[in-house]
């Protein structure tokens, strides 16, 4: 007997990752009904794959699947980014923990070029280029703390922090104040402090989770 094909990269795949960005770029935003015939329309495909993407995107808390009323995108309310942000203070803090046993000559050195990056980005007061080397500092602790497990969940959570209308770095000093979180968190880590690195970085996420609640207030006013 032949050993089975692998098939192809399947399509309900591709649309479910469609269908990510669009939500992550509120093109789609929170609370938009699911229009499945005009995706499906749009897209040339059958309903099928196109309701296989969205059990997908449910799995991941992206949508939510309302019996006889449809799909809709996820609204996130600030409880939920209360709750989210403390369990992802826990969890990037153990990240850090373990990152400071696991950590090589070389992985320092690359923390400290994303560093560097981010130095430049915010004396540039360039809030994307900061974001995205935010966004890699965090993921290369992540890695480095060698927890695929730990990376998974933190990943999942990301995603639905993502569904916030608002992003923290919008808020007034807090990237100036981000930068110097990051300074902290390297600085523990290069000395292989367990205990500050944990700490400081759960602060980090904490001080996100604060300047979100500002923003929203100032926006709710």
């Amino acid at each position: 007997m032949n050993a089975s094909r692998i098939a192809p990269l399947a399509l309900y795949q591709e649309v479910a990752e469609r269908l990510r960005e669009r939500i992550f770029s509120h093109e789609l935003p929170p609370g938009t009904w699911v229009d499945e015939q005009a995706l499906a329309e749009q897209y040339g495909i059958s309903r099928t794959p196109l309701r296989e993407a969205l059990k997908v995107l449910a799995s991941e808390g992206l949508v939510t699947l309302k019996p006889r009323r449809g799909c809709y995108v996820t609204e996130i309310s600030e409880r939920d980014l209360d709750e989210v942000f403390s369990v992802m203070s826990m969890l990037e803090g153990e990240c850090a923990r373990a990152s400071t046993e696991h950590a090589s000559k070389a992985d320092l050195e690359r923390l400290q070029a994303i560093h560097v990056d981010l130095e430049k980005a915010a004396a540039a007061n360039d809030i994307n280029g900061f974001f995205e080397a935010n966004q890699a500092f965090h993921h290369a602790i992540q890695e480095i703390a060698d927890n695929r497990w730990l990376l998974h969940v933190i990943e999942d959570l990301r995603k639905v922090i993502k569904l916030s209308r608002h992003h923290s770095l919008f808020s007034e000093g807090r990237l100036e104040q981000s930068l110097a979180e990051h300074r902290g968190i390297l600085d523990a880590l290069l000395a292989r402090d367990p205990a500050a690195a944990e700490a400081r970085m759960r602060e980090h996420i904490r001080s996100g989770r604060q300047a979100l609640a500002r923003i929203a207030k100032t926006r709710a006013a």
